[in-house]
Order: structure tokens, then sequence, then C-alpha cells
């Protein structure tokens, strides 16, 4: 199993940044593919940004340029540098593990795919 701990979510002002992070631990030694999804109200999960053998990443259009995805292996966490917020960034943001073994699947950001989630961590982005 592979657990997640997210944190550093906030409330901002459009323009602004936040960093979140996501602790991971476990059976780790499985896992090839990061990802980060948010769910903003009345709203499907989208898949944000993923990371692929800790050095591979891909956005999605929406936040392509302003956000950021990194995997630091010596302490186990991923983080998703967040700037230019807008207040359609505005969501629960989660951390999930994916045991993918191509970039080209954890490209696809489906959240299928992933088998492990964090609790979540909430963004407010106010205009």
């Amino acid at each position: 199993q592979v657990q997640m701990v997210e944190s550093g979510g906030g409330s901002v002002q459009a323009g602004g940044s936040l960093r979140l992070s996501c602790v991971v631990s476990g059976d780790t030694l499985s896992v090839n593919c990061m990802g980060w999804f948010r769910q903003a109200p009345g709203k499907e999960r989208e898949g944000v940004a993923t990371i692929y053998n800790a050095g591979n990443p891909s956005y999605a259009d929406s936040v392509l340029g302003r956000f950021t995805i990194s995997h630091d292996n010596n302490k186990d966490t991923v983080f998703l540098q967040m700037n230019s917020l807008k207040p359609e960034d505005t969501a629960m943001y989660y951390c999930a593990a994916s045991r993918v073994n191509r970039f080209l699947e954890c490209s696809n950001r489906r959240e299928s795919d992933f088998r492990n989630w964090g609790q979540g961590t909430q963004v407010t982005v106010s205009s």
C-alpha cells in the first residue's frame, strides 16, 4: 500500500502563488507515476499534472506555463508549484500514485490508472 499526505493549500488572491506538497510512504518502489488532480464543486475530478519516474512531467493545458510538478526522491515528496493563480483554479487538490510503466500512460492523467489517493488539500483563489 501507498499512503500520501498533502499540505500547502490555502486562500490566495488571483495572481498569487501556492506550493502543494505530498509526502509519500509505504510501497513506493512500485510507483512510477505521481500526479496531482483537482475537483471543483459540481465538476468532475481532472488531472492537473503528472510526473513519470521523477523526471518527466506532463500538464493539463489549463495550467501549462503556470504550474510545475516536481519529485524529490530523497524526501519521497511530490510538489506542485502553482503561480499566477486564477479563480478557476479553486478546487480540492489531490495527490495520487500510479503503477503504470510507460510515460504515455502517465501523461494521459487518467484517473482510473491511479490506485492510491491522498485526502486532499483545499485551494481557494479569490478575484
